[in-house]
């Protein structure tokens, strides 16, 4: 029998804590997924206040939960197998010290570990609007092989709660792991000849 797979979600103090919540229960609903969890104390702050939960509340999401201090953990190490890790949501100040290489605490050092091992990291970015520091930096992670994913809506499935918005994104994001979790998909815009003409 094969392993589960190993993807590792780190938690910073930008808003979209939802993110991460949902992203971890499809995770366990799924199944074949083993995930570690590191939050950072800013992120602590904000899943109170956006989800009213307790830090042991939201650990218990996760199948495994590191210390944002231990930077001697096994997600510390290059020789931990994972298939990637996520960062949902990514504070413009995880985007720059994983941009520049600042491995000071365990989300940074994981991302770091995960780039150097050419496995894919996904930063869901929640800022706006940008400066140009943090357009260069989200450059800089792109050109290491990071992938910038701010959390944007699909308008064009006309959803109908904040809920199918979380969801539809989660879902995009786990495709970039080969984790494949039913959703509404796009099937193209229906032909009419009408329209085309006017």
């Amino acid at each position: 029998m094969s392993s589960p797979k190993r993807l590792v979600v780190g938690v910073t103090g930008a808003t979209g804590a939802v993110y991460a919540q949902r992203l971890l229960q499809v995770l366990r609903e799924t199944g074949g997924v083993e995930t570690h969890l590191v939050v950072s104390p800013p992120g602590v702050l904000t899943i109170k206040h956006e989800l009213g939960l307790s830090r042991q509340a939201f650990h218990e999401l996760a199948d495994h939960v590191h210390s944002f201090r231990d930077i001697g953990a096994s997600l510390a190490s290059g020789s931990f197998a994972t298939a990637g890790m996520v960062v949902a949501p990514c504070s413009v100040r995880t985007l720059a010290a994983v941009a520049n290489g600042l491995s000071d605490n365990l989300i940074t050092r994981a991302a770091d570990v995960t780039l150097k091992e050419r496995r894919r990291l996904v930063l869901m970015l929640r800022e706006t609007p940008f400066t140009l520091a943090h357009l260069r930096n989200m450059t800089a992670v792109t050109e290491m092989g990071g992938v910038i994913f701010p959390p944007l809506p699909a308008f064009y499935l006309q959803p109908q709660s904040i809920a199918e918005m979380v969801d539809h994104t989660v879902a995009r994001v786990l495709d970039l792991f080969d984790i494949t979790v039913p959703t509404e998909r796009w099937q193209g815009m229906a032909f009419n000849p009408r329209l085309s003409a006017e």
